[in-house]
């Protein structure tokens, strides 16, 4: 274990990590699974509004995102079946990547104004795909990294799905304006083989425990498990409170900017593009930080962060469009917010038993995905009740449940939750 006067050791195996070939594993995995999203959602709206399709059939298309939230129905399947080639991980990795290429390639052949029943069936086949990379992506990484490598393993995956939201969001607008809406899903469909070249040279995890032998212990056996644990109950709770208020804060920020009377040039300069270059940042901080200090320590600091930063849209409620203000709020959520995500990614993997890695890892992450949901919904009405300033004071002090939990987590036994700690 380091000490404070080997600040070089850690330093330089952070480096040497950071840069190895696990972290391009890492880099490269992580933009296959953001790069199908926005191609199903709002990219692929924006190509149906374009095409003159009215807003109520639009609007429906938001169902097709349903396998995200829903993947823990199959995930026992993934844990328990080995494919016949790659490994019990890169067999399902590469099938789900050959797979998404094929069919994001096959938009080409396609209109929404003219085969709209194709393409909703196609975008739900490209949504579940997605979402079945994900399960075994998330399993991957648990299994692939070790535990002092989880913070920065997530840093980096959690930076590549972004870069892969860019590419599926801005860039395929430019492809589109300047080629065509079918030219552009060609293309994009040929970015997944990042993925799939990662995939085949990448090594299949070494897991030294018994994978489930029956589809009933791994359709039973993580719940079984994860209830069994001493502080489980705090530990969802946890999951369920750490992002609440970043999250409603989130859900009302399209309409604040307008209330706020901040230009779309505005936006597009600070919000997207630099808003994006803080979370990348925040993430490669975040990586750092928990390499170096641990996984509960960092939740802890990025959770104040966040709570900080949540507050500074209260004080732009007050003081309006000053773009000074607003630069700097923009900036610092952004970076909080890119510290927060990685230090919970890594924290859920953590959590996961290796028997059951996809599915535990699934549940957790559709626990993380209620508050949003429920909690999101009355935004609106609360925006509404208690003004922009109110507003997001209360999604400040919401965060402080989430806060408070984190010492029932440090007094969880070592051996139900991995903490990673700094090497020497």
């Amino acid at each position: 274990m380091n000490t404070p006067s080997q600040p070089s050791s850690w330093l330089w195996n952070f480096f040497t990590l950071l840069f190895g070939p696990k972290m391009l594993v890492m880099l490269l995995t992580g933009f296959s699974s953001g790069l199908p999203l926005l191609l199903t959602g709002s990219t692929l709206k924006f190509w149906m509004r374009e095409e003159g399709l009215d807003l109520t059939t639009i609007g429906f298309f938001g169902l097709i995102g349903l396998p995200y939230t829903l993947k823990f129905l199959w995930a026992p399947f993934m844990d328990r079946i080995i494919p016949p080639f790659g490994g019990r991980r890169r067999g399902w990795m590469l099938m789900t990547q050959v797979f998404l290429m094929i069919a994001l390639a096959s938009m080409t052949f396609v209109q929404p104004a003219v085969h709209l029943p194709t393409i909703a069936g196609l975008c739900l086949l490209i949504a579940f795909a997605s979402a079945s990379q994900d399960i075994v992506l998330d399993a991957y990484r648990r299994e692939y990294l070790t535990d002092e490598e989880l913070g920065i393993g997530s840093s980096i995956f959690v930076n590549g799905y972004r870069i892969g939201l860019l590419a599926s969001g801005a860039l395929t607008l430019v492809l589109a304006e300047y080629l065509s809406w079918p030219t552009a899903y060609f293309i994009l469909g040929l970015f997944m083989l990042v993925g799939i070249v990662a995939t085949i040279l990448a090594p299949e995890p070494i897991v030294e425990v018994v994978p489930p032998t029956s589809l009933r212990e791994a359709f039973m056996g993580p719940l079984l498990e994860f209830c069994r644990r001493p502080g489980w109950v705090a530990i969802l709770l946890f999951i369920l409170f750490y992002k609440i208020g970043d999250s409603m804060a989130s859900e009302m920020l399209s309409p604040f900017w307008v209330d706020l009377e901040v230009s779309k040039p505005q936006i597009a300069a600070i919000v997207k593009t630099f808003g994006f270059a803080a979370l990348i940042i925040g993430g490669m901080l975040a990586g750092l930080v928990v390499y170096r200090w641990g996984i509960i320590p960092s939740l802890l600091i990025f959770g104040i962060l966040q709570m900080i930063s949540t507050a500074g849209f209260a004080l732009l409620a007050i003081v309006g469009n000053h773009l000074p203000t607003l630069t700097a709020v923009i900036a610092f959520e952004n970076l909080t917010g890119g510290m927060g995500t990685t230090a919970f990614v890594a924290f859920m993997a953590s959590l996961t038993d290796k028997r059951f890695t996809a599915t535990q890892y699934a549940l957790l992450s559709s626990v993380m995905g209620i508050p949003r949901v429920l909690f999101g919904s009355v935004t609106g009405v609360l925006a509404t009740w208690l003004g922009w300033a109110g507003f997001f004071v209360l999604c400040t002090l919401l965060a402080i449940p989430g806060l408070l939990l984190i010492a029932h987590l440090r007094r969880i036994p070592k051996n139900y939750m991995a903490e990673t700690m700094p090497v020497s």
